[in-house]
């Protein structure tokens, strides 16, 4: 029996072994369409009508505009939905299977059944503070889309996105990235979520660090009475004002002090210079599970940071 992993974000598919042996296969194609199977394959032109050309080694396949995504009959999905797919991994069930006339198979696709299942047997039954894998699919400037599984689209609102502030998503995020995201709630179908629980609480992260290191930062605010510079997504410090700094600048600063109590960290600036560098690689303290309560802020803390799902 054929066995395909799903309810992945789309693309995790495309390139395993099974998926593509069955791709290859007429005969295993007919088996995958007979048992409802999920599969992936390339979008490679969205046409006129906004149907999608899907790329199959072993014939012809098409996604009608209908069958492209939940919410195309109705009009609650736009047909960019379609139209932003060409060149991408799509997911889909085989819905019916001809022949052209010089015998090519031509396969019709539904990228709607494979959501809609997802919908029902995965979306539907996760919980408030279920984490989840996602992948980044556009940053816009109020947040940060991804796709929580076949193709299914959720937004990370940017104040979500992490405890240090950030101007706008691409400063942690890129598109076609694998991150994690833990859900706030589930509601008509509407996902919401959320992802600095994800990144540790401020003694968590505060431990990576020591007193009389000298590291690395991203400047992120600039005032009158000091300058936040982001040690790590979900930690910032303060140092002194000095001229010629703005946001989103690089910086290597000395930790002079790191004040559990206060939840602050003193720091000087050594040096800094334009931020070249692409957004990094996200630390998780937290990848799977489920969370009831997450508190950021320390035990002796006069400020209390909680988020309870």
């Amino acid at each position: 029996m054929i066995s395909v992993t799903r309810f992945q974000p789309e693309g995790k598919l495309l390139h395993t072994v099974e998926n593509k042996r069955i791709l290859e296969d007429p005969a295993l194609m007919a088996e995958a369409y007979a048992q409802g199977t999920t599969l992936e394959a390339q979008a490679l032109v969205c046409d006129n009508e906004h149907n999608l050309i899907v790329d199959l080694p072993c014939g012809r396949g098409i996604i009608p505009r209908i069958e492209g995504a939940l919410g195309i009959a109705d009009g609650s999905t736009r047909d960019i939905a379609l139209i932003s797919k060409v060149n991408k991994a799509v997911c889909f069930k085989i819905i019916d299977i001809s022949h052209t006339t010089d015998g090519t198979p031509f396969y019709i696709l539904s990228r709607r059944l494979a959501q809609e299942e997802c919908m029902a047997n995965y979306i539907a039954h996760l919980e408030p503070g279920s984490v989840i894998p996602a992948r980044v699919t556009h940053l816009e400037p109020f947040g940060s889309f991804v796709d929580v599984g076949c193709g299914i689209p959720s937004l990370i609102p940017i104040d979500a996105i992490s405890v240090s502030r950030i101007s706008h998503p691409n400063d942690r995020f890129y598109n076609g990235q694998d991150i994690f995201v833990i859900i706030k709630s589930v509601e008509n179908g509407r996902i919401c979520l959320s992802h600095k629980e994800l990144l540790g609480t401020w003694e968590q992260n505060a431990m990576r660090f020591k007193i009389g290191e000298t590291v690395g930062g991203i400047i992120r605010s600039v005032e009158s009475y000091g300058i936040f510079i982001e040690l790590a997504p979900n930690l910032a410090g303060l140092a002194e004002p000095k001229e010629n700094v703005k946001p989103g600048q690089a910086a290597s600063v000395y930790i002079k002090a790191i004040i559990p109590d206060k939840m602050k960290i003193k720091l000087i600036i050594v040096d800094v210079f334009d931020n070249t560098n692409f957004p990094s690689k996200m630390h998780y303290f937290i990848n799977d599970g489920k969370i009831d309560t997450w508190i950021y802020s320390t035990e002796n803390s006069e400020k209390s940071i909680i988020t309870k799902f």
